[in-house]
């Protein structure tokens, strides 16, 4: 998983198609719901998918918890 200000990557055991609207769980230290918009799904060698998007409505608290769980910096 990866994330900026305007783009997300993520896997995920399902596919998504360009332009859909999902929602799923953080399971982190600070659990938080995350939505994006779909740009992109390819699927990997190991059978799942990578997912590029844009995150919707993305609190400070979610972003935190996102940041925390990649090990990215605040930014």
């Amino acid at each position: 998983m990866a994330i900026d200000a305007q783009a997300i990557v993520l896997r995920s055991t399902v596919p998504s198609p360009p332009g859909s609207r999902i929602e799923g769980t953080v399971l982190a230290a600070r659990p938080a719901t995350l939505r994006i918009k779909v740009h992109a799904s390819s699927k990997q060698p190991e059978g799942d998918f990578v997912l590029q998007g844009r995150p919707l409505d993305l609190s400070r608290e979610t972003r935190a918890a996102i940041e925390e769980l990649v090990g990215a910096k605040p930014g």
